[in-house]
């Protein structure tokens, strides 16, 4: 069987994708896919796995039939005209067939309209309707007064984009079924957003990548100048993205009490840094031996020393192993992957492991200082 080409799917669609196509439409194995990708099998196991049970969104399920039906209609193309297979005859297909090579969205359409429709979508209370009859997909808006305001019109082939970017997602399946924004939606959002306000100034565009992982917030903080308000980046730490994450049952993964103990450590830390001796081995902190050496009369600042004595009992009493994925999450901000793979862990285990540590940190320090407290200093 003829293998896709991959110049007959468009651009933008994800690798994912193309990777379910491969192996649904030309039969390619996985291990054959994985060679020929770079990537283990199982990876290519688990986008076939994910693609195949998202066919039961209506959407989703039009969206990879389209795909397929244009990778088999050019490859019929292409080998009608081949001179090397000069008896293959050119496929009759009406042009309101179902085998009929379907309308794409392409990379300009999709950029244009993901910024005008995904801001559309951000709104409170925005959803995406579209049913099988319809040949256009509305996105409603619930008013306060319980009126669903029409706010965006879009073309089925954008919002089919859509569901395979992973910008939506069904919320209710149906005879009209209904979409909302995925927080893959509102990155690619940011994103768009930065890359054209940067081509407005003429500014390059290669940030713009990083400021969709980039959700900024503002903290009180205390200083030699007395109290005042900071803007941070609450996505730059492992803890600050598991605390936007929710389960199940639509609670927090970490609670804001649980963020804020990791914060307060993480503060300790980077104040402790002010010293002299910033090269400072802070992994001695989790041994049985010494334990820090500061002296009164060593130069050292009296803030930082506070914050390091404090980092010091911190990690004392969560001993080895909490201690080791608080140090290495919360202060050298390193990923939960990268942290189970140098602790020996197990995949996803990190997060059970930190949230545990969390609970303790936060025990030591409403037990040590109360919820008050310490101040910075």
């Amino acid at each position: 069987m003829p293998e896709l080409s991959a110049a007959s799917l468009p651009d933008w669609l994800p690798a994912a994708v193309r990777h379910y196509l491969h192996h649904i439409d030309d039969g390619t194995s996985l291990r054959a896919l994985a060679r020929r990708e770079g990537l283990h099998p199982s990876t290519i196991l688990r986008q076939v796995r994910r693609f195949e049970s998202r066919r039961e969104d209506p959407l989703m399920d039009e969206a990879l039939s389209a795909m397929s039906r244009l990778s088999q209609s050019r490859l019929s193309q292409s080998i009608a005209v081949d001179p090397a297979r000069k008896e293959a005859q050119p496929m009759s297909v009406h042009p309101r067939s179902p085998a009929a090579a379907p309308k794409l969205c392409d990379d300009q359409s999709l950029a244009s309209e993901g910024r005008r429709v995904l801001r559309r979508l951000a709104e409170p209370g925005a959803v995406m309707a579209i049913a099988p009859e319809m040949e256009k997909a509305v996105v409603l808006r619930e008013m306060p007064d319980g009126r669903n305001l029409r706010t965006a019109v879009l073309e089925r082939s954008v919002a089919q984009a859509f569901t395979l970017k992973d910008w939506i997602t069904c919320r209710k399946p149906g005879r009209v079924s209904t979409y909302e924004i995925t927080a893959a939606g509102r990155a690619a959002l940011r994103r768009m957003t930065d890359e054209e306000d940067r081509r407005r100034q003429g500014a390059a565009d290669g940030a713009a990548f990083g400021d969709q992982h980039r959700v900024w917030g503002e903290r009180a903080v205390i200083d030699d100048d007395g109290p005042r308000r900071v803007r941070y980046n609450m996505a730059e730490s492992p803890v600050g993205v598991l605390g936007r994450r929710r389960d199940r049952d639509g609670k927090p993964f970490l609670e804001a009490d649980l963020v804020e103990a990791a914060e307060r450590l993480r503060e300790d830390f980077e104040l402790a840094q002010m010293g002299p001796r910033v090269a400072q081995n802070w992994d001695r902190f989790l041994t049985g031996g010494d334990r820090g050496s500061f002296q009164p009369d060593s130069g050292l600042g009296e803030g930082p020393g506070r914050a390091r004595a404090r980092v010091a009992a911190a990690l004392r009493d969560l001993g080895p192993g909490l201690g080791d994925v608080a140090l290495r999450c919360c202060c050298f901000l390193e990923g939960l992957e990268v942290a189970e793979k140098r602790m020996g862990w197990a995949a996803r285990s990190g997060k059970i492991v930190l949230r545990i540590a969390l609970m303790r940190l936060r025990r030591h320090y409403d037990e040590t200082y109360g919820r008050s407290g310490p101040l910075i200093g």
